[in-house]
């Protein structure tokens, strides 16, 4: 029962973390997934990644009611299997803007977050199968990239109609594209062989049958073992409702994502004072900034119907665009993903919906709106509230109504008429009409994170080296320290925190 390293969570950054770790085979790492096997087709065939939502291997998380969104309550979906999200999302890689790193770097004051010392993280991790870029592309890593193979007219044809806006078209969404203003680009996906390559298969699978690794599945970390103000173990709670305690003599990794990491820390008595109080909890270390800071990219789906039924490639989702309103912006507001085949939210359904199209979801790549993490108990089975707040921020409405009339613009271009039938959602509506059709049509990218954010402020729950502030012996490593969401999927981004735990601890330890 004891080991050098535990990593809680097997998703994009904890899978990085425990490979990394036990490459070294004088290192015995464990690493706890709450969620079971990878090997389902739902999981393996790209096509099938929507039968992954709401299923045994989705959380199936639920923001609170929201009155900025009609009184909602939007589905939040989380990756609860081998790999995570990389195990149930749509397979894009997107590795964030430029100036997402620089800010990283400035809230961190630790260069080592910059853009140019991640681009050569991405360089060492990636094995890319596109158009050659020494600068910016590796071709010998461990994660496959790929360009979407054979991209369906549809995708074709947005680039088309982005060209027609004056938003120029690069042939990679992670190279040049995201150094400056932004553009439209075939999506770039973790597909190899037809079968989706999440990050659990890229880094852990080659490792299994190793004796100094160990991976527990169906486990759940519910709280870690304090001595005093150091972390030398988890308290987890398996199938059958065993108690079981894992001890780390090193250190012990975090790495469950933006609702269950800060909800570990407060039912372990670190996170806000006055929330901990109120539920019992012995406060071992005040960290006010647990659980808020709370992000997430919010997106409004615009469907157009096609003349006549149209192949679906790659997963369905193979062109993109990332634009900013404004030249001269630090970072792209807009973020564009799209779809071949009609997603609209539960209740814009209600007004129609084709048999047969396409959806352009109008995303805000940076939602000024801010959402907070609570529990609800002090019990490992008490449910977490998620109070997203998606829309509160009075900007968000203005960027969001900007944002559909632009994917409106590009689904009535010349390059989708002998694609799109009619713009099916949601139509020319007038100004209010169109305000209560974003709080209807408002629906989650499944990019949460924020809720332990690095940084050196009074709300920063992690320093530049993804130690917890007040506590020996635990690091976190996930989308939830990040200082602000990155500019697209959280993914790859995942997997550089990951390797960037990974090289610390190394550094520290070995």
């Amino acid at each position: 029962m004891r080991y050098d390293f535990i990593v809680c969570g097997a998703g994009s950054a904890g899978s990085v973390v425990a490979a990394r770790l036990a490459s070294n085979p004088e290192v015995n790492v464990l690493l706890i997934e709450a969620g079971g096997s990878d090997t389902q087709p739902e999981v393996m065939e790209p096509a099938l990644w929507p039968h992954n939502l709401d299923s045994e291997r989705d959380w199936s998380f639920t923001a609170a009611p929201n009155p900025h969104l009609n009184g909602r309550a939007i589905p939040l979906n989380m990756g609860k299997v081998l790999g995570g999200g990389s195990s149930i999302n749509v397979m894009l890689w997107a590795r964030g803007h430029k100036n997402d790193w620089e800010d990283f770097a400035a809230e961190s004051s630790d260069p080592a977050w910059g853009y140019e010392s991640v681009l050569e993280i991405y360089k060492r991790i990636e094995d890319w199968q596109g158009t050659p870029d020494p600068r910016r592309r590796g071709r010998s890593g461990r994660v496959h990239v790929q360009p979407a193979s054979q991209p369906k007219p549809v995708a074709l044809a947005l680039l088309d109609a982005a060209a027609d806006l004056d938003i120029p078209t690069f042939d990679s969404p992670n190279g040049a594209m995201m150094e400056g203003r932004g553009g439209a680009a075939i999506n770039e996906l973790i597909i190899r062989a037809g079968r989706r390559f999440s990050i659990y298969r890229a880094y852990v699978a080659p490792l299994l049958g190793a004796p100094n690794l160990t991976v527990l599945t169906n486990t759940l970390v519910t709280r870690l073992v304090l001595r005093g103000r150091t972390a030398i173990g988890v308290e987890t709670l398996q199938e059958g409702g065993r108690r079981t305690v894992y001890y780390a003599d090193r250190e012990v990794v975090l790495s469950m994502g933006a609702v269950h990491t800060p909800k570990v820390l407060m039912q372990s008595g670190i996170g806000p004072e006055g929330e901990l109080t109120t539920h019992g909890i012995e406060v071992i270390q005040h960290l006010p900034g647990v659980g808020r800071n709370h992000q997430d990219h919010v997106a409004f789906g615009c469907v157009f119907e096609f003349h006549e039924p149209q192949a679906i490639g790659s997963g369905g989702s193979e062109a993109t665009l990332y634009w900013s309103s404004q030249a001269g912006m630090r970072l792209p507001d807009m973020f564009h993903c799209q779809l071949e085949f009609p997603v609209p939210s539960a209740e814009t359904a209600l007004r129609g919906v084709p048999e047969h199209g396409w959806t352009m979801f109008a995303g805000l790549a940076h939602p000024e709106s801010r959402g907070s993490i609570h529990l609800s108990g002090p019990n490992p089975r008490d449910p977490v509230r998620i109070e997203a707040n998606t829309l509160s921020h009075p900007a968000d409405m203005g960027a969001a109504l900007a944002n559909i009339e632009l994917c409106r613009e590009l689904g009535h271009s010349r390059a989708f008429a002998n694609l799109v039938k009619q713009e099916s959602l949601p139509g020319p509506l007038p100004k209010e009409q169109m305000m209560n059709y974003a709080r209807d049509a408002a629906v989650t990218y499944w990019h949460q994170s924020c809720t332990a954010k690095m940084g050196r402020d009074a709300m920063s729950v992690v320093d530049s080296s993804l130690s917890v502030y007040g506590i020996q012996g635990l690091r976190i490593a996930d989308a939830s320290i990040m200082p602000h969401v990155t500019s697209g999927n959280t993914m790859a981004p995942c997997v550089v925190i990951g390797e960037r735990a990974a090289d610390m601890l190394i550094q520290a330890h070995l």
